[in-house]
């Protein structure tokens, strides 16, 4: 806490004497400041005192000045101390271009020293003058002189001979006495923020809050006056909002120290606004308190933001150190952007972009409570946002059990499948010791709006039914309870404090704003109507994606499933998909009944038949009683169907060539649907989508059996339908043939996941267990599974819109790719044209902002 406060500034022939200085300038009204030059903290003083805010004089030192410092070229401390009366306490703060980059921390109380301990003696009393000294050199000692804290660990003596004893340390360890001079104390505390900013681990924590790595660095010098006086004294900082809520309510902090508790160097903590749980700084000083929320008021309403002022009171009067952009979670972030506009304050198009898509997220799921104390057992992938607490299971039978007892539970597997799918959708979250952001779990995840860590690969399983060790010795085994935190990748001991998700009016209004201002639809990537429908509450326009094949994981289905992958001839196949059509005809119709005539693109099965045979003896045998075969069988079929690369065998349009009745049964399916739904007054048009095409022949096959199937259903049915017929673009082949596929169909929808792993060469499963060393490494700027690849992966995508468009001028283009819900993937596909994107339900409503965020920029000329 501040002890002193500065005087007003003010132009006098000091402060003339450095106005054109470069590397000293007296923040006045008129001073040549800049945030890019002197950073956002002196930009905002300045303000203050365009304001005719209580601004206490204060110098600022520019990005150029600091990074000279770095190098020894230090500026003149004779012409910066002479801006300030000779017996000044002072202190420095950083002042980096951007507030949430951060810098090192401030230093008080500079000019302290035996003289002015003895001067503060007689005013504050002798205690507290070398208690205030005392502090200060340790202080120093620890971040100028960076001595190891620990060493005044044992001094307990206090007043003179504990203050006697830390000078003693300091000298014993930097072999020279503690400097007196206020200008050796300034060049020292300047040298050391200098240093600080530039070492490795700043620069590190820079890049994670998207700084530039060579971010400039300013740093503002200011007086501090002794709290000191026969009236209220103290300092504090205010906020108008709540920074977790972003309701309007006084918040923040005070601590009072009048003369008699200052000369025992001792402070109350108040309350802000009148409180019925104790004192107030309302109740001890109103005029001070109605000086300070009116200031806050002038600051919200001429700076257009809400903002965190820190003061003092001295004597009484009010005093504006700082002003600060407040801080605020997510939601907090929501309605203060919504209120500023509501208010006049800002346009409804600035608060659009005074959100960040991303964080967007918290709001759309429960979360760990910012101030909750975090266990730490693991850190993971963060794979799919939000938080959950419940239960250690090992199997999808036992979450499905935990389930029926309505007791949550995490499902923890070394890697998910899709017979873990009944598993997870028992689960309240889902973590994986494998896998990456487009792995298995981190998909169906998403899609289901679960909390998910997945590549936990500190984890150690003792067998696949557990229990778990931790990286420190911990055992984890089942009925552990545990928190997922999908939006941090941290699993957590035990049952945190939650917050639940926040879709309050200010969130609504918002996204109406959000929706005035995009130019690109959003769809959305469901595979059920559960997901449907979570679709439509987030207003997606339309199904971008529907995955049949997980369709098939469901109770009761997937035995006949694996009867028909059983089936040795075209005939027996048919049969057996004709049990499976009634089931997939109605899962359809339900989809299309919950988007009421939007589109639905519906992809045919896509992944190997492998995926839904059974690997263990006690699957087999299980499967063996079921279609009445003798296990060997059984477990001979399995092993003939093994491939080296299933995820490059048969798979996709391969089964549709190589095992029509397949996609017989499925288009049916989805025609019947269709007339199902024109029925019930939802005039549809669906789009029917070839999975992993690279030649057109693939597609001239499939599209003519399509066509029977639809000429078949029309004759039986003696009544018409449209269809469109696309493929789904995840090869880099078919990037390069686009346009010669283009003229067989009606649209072209990237498939970035599979694309990416293609043209890198890399698994999305297991590319989680080195991608964060290739990042780090600077081998790829970010992982490519979870921002597009621009200049790789997008140039297929680019040459295959291109090449598509040149052969079919009208054919719509999409992504349907997990990407399709990154914020800075939205950018390239809008810039290239492209007529949507699709994306996990839960990502929508980020998609649609980010979406209008870039169609905002593009209106006011950002993005040139």
């Amino acid at each position: 806490m501040h002890c002193c406060v500065r005087v007003l500034c003010c132009g006098n022939t000091k402060g003339a004497a450095v106005q054109n200085n470069p590397d000293i300038t007296l923040i006045t009204a008129g001073a040549p400041i800049t945030a890019s030059k002197h950073g956002g903290r002196a930009k905002c003083l300045q303000r203050l005192v365009r304001l005719d805010l209580p601004v206490p004089r204060t110098v600022a030192l520019s990005f150029g000045t600091v990074n000279r410092i770095t190098s020894g070229d230090l500026p003149d401390m004779a012409k910066i101390l002479e801006q300030f009366a000779p017996d000044s306490l002072l202190c420095v703060r950083p002042s980096s271009e951007d507030p949430d980059w951060g810098g090192p921390g401030a230093v008080l109380n500079i000019g302290m020293n035996e003289a002015r301990c003895a001067e503060l003696g007689e005013t504050l009393g002798p205690e507290a003058a070398v208690q205030l000294y005392q502090r200060f050199v340790q202080a120093y000692a620890v971040h100028v002189a960076e001595l190891d804290p620990d060493l005044f660990d044992d001094i307990t003596d206090t007043g003179q001979p504990g203050l006697a004893a830390t000078l003693r340390v300091y000298e014993e360890e930097t072999d020279e006495p503690f400097p007196q001079e206020p200008g050796a104390q300034l060049a020292g505390v300047l040298r050391s923020m200098a240093r600080a900013w530039g070492s490795t681990s700043a620069r590190l924590l820079r890049q994670a809050k998207g700084a530039p790595v060579e971010a400039g660095l300013g740093l503002v010098v200011q007086q501090m006056i002794p709290l000191v006086g026969q009236a209220e004294c103290g300092a504090g900082v205010m906020q108008l909002v709540d920074v977790v809520t972003g309701q309007l309510q006084i918040t923040g902090r005070y601590r009072s120290r009048n003369r008699e508790r200052a000369a025992l160097g001792a402070t109350t903590t108040l309350y802000l606004q009148r409180d019925k749980r104790g004192p107030a700084l309302e109740d001890v000083a109103p005029e001070a308190f109605a000086a300070l929320t009116a200031y806050a008021a002038l600051m919200r309403e001429k700076l257009r933001e809400e903002m965190q002022v820190e003061f003092v009171i001295e004597n009484g009067a009010v005093h504006i150190l700082d002003g600060v952009r407040a801080p605020r979670s997510s939601r907090a972030a929501v309605r203060i952007a919504v209120r500023l506009a509501q208010d006049g304050i800002i346009t409804p198009q600035e608060a659009v972009m005074r959100v960040d898509p991303h964080s967007l997220n918290a709001l759309l799921h429960p979360q760990v409570a910012p101030g909750a104390k975090r266990d730490i057992l693991v850190t993971g992938i963060a794979a799919s946002p939000g938080a959950a607490t419940g239960r250690i299971v090992f199997t999808s039978a036992a979450a499905q059990a935990s389930a029926a007892r309505r007791e949550p539970c995490v499902l923890v597997r070394r890697e998910t499948s899709p017979e873990d799918i009944r598993g997870m959708h028992a689960s309240v979250a889902v973590l994986t010791e494998r896998g990456g952001m487009s792995s298995h779990a981190a998909v169906i995840g998403r899609g289901f709006g679960l909390p998910c860590i997945v590549g936990a690969s500190s984890l150690r399983f003792q067998t696949s039914k557990g229990p778990i060790t931790t990286a420190d010795g911990r055992v984890l085994k089942a009925g552990d309870m545990i928190t997922i935190d999908g939006t941090t990748g941290q699993v957590l001991a035990g049952e945190p404090e939650m917050l639940g998700a926040a879709l309050d009016d200010a969130f609504q209004t918002l996204m109406q704003w959000v929706d005035a201002a995009r130019d690109i639809e959003v769809r959305a990537n469901a595979d059920t109507p559960e997901d449907a429908q979570t679709a439509r509450n987030f207003k997606a326009q339309g199904i971008g994606l529907c995955r049949t094949e997980h369709m098939f994981s469901q109770p009761g289905r997937l035995t006949v499933m694996r009867e028909m992958i059983f089936a040795d001839t075209g005939a027996e196949r048919a049969a057996v998909l004709e049990r499976l059509l009634p089931m997939q005809r109605d899962d359809f119709a339900q989809l299309f009944r919950i988007m009421q005539g939007l589109p639905v693109c519906v992809r045919l099965f896509d992944p190997p038949l492998h995926e839904f045979l059974p690997t263990s003896r006690t699957g087999q045998r299980e499967l063996a009683k079921a279609l009445g075969l003798p296990v060997s069988d059984v477990s001979r079929r399995v092993e003939t169907m093994f491939e080296y690369n299933p995820m490059l065998g048969l798979r996709g349009v391969r089964l549709g060539v190589i095992l029509p009745e397949i996609y017989d049964m499925q288009v049916r399916a989805i025609f019947e649907a269709t007339l199902l739904a024109i029925d019930a007054g939802a005039p549809l048009v669906p789009d029917v989508m070839i999975p992993l095409v690279s030649a057109a022949p693939e597609v001239e096959l499939v599209s003519a059996r399509i066509k029977a199937v639809a000429a078949a259903v029309r004759a039986e049915k003696g009544r018409d339908f449209n269809y469109r017929l696309g493929v789904m673009v995840e090869t880099p082949r078919a990037c390069l043939q686009a346009g010669e596929i283009a003229p067989y169909v009606e649209f072209l929808s990237f498939g970035t996941n599979d694309l990416t792993q293609m043209a890198y060469g890399l698994s999305r499963d297991d590319a989680g267990r080195f991608m964060s060393n290739y990042v780090q490494k600077g081998i790829y700027p970010e992982d490519p599974f979870h921002v597009l690849d621009v200049d790789g992966v997008g140039e297929l995508l680019s040459l295959g819109a291109d090449r598509g468009r040149a052969a079919s001028p009208e054919i719509t283009l999409s992504i349907c790719g997990e990407h399709g819900g990154n914020p800075e993937s939205i950018a390239f596909c809008r810039d290239a044209g492209f007529d949507y994107v699709s994306c996990s339900p839960y990502r929508v409503p980020v998609a649609r902002l980010a979406a209008a965020q870039y169609a905002i920029r593009h209106k006011i000329g950002l993005d040139d």
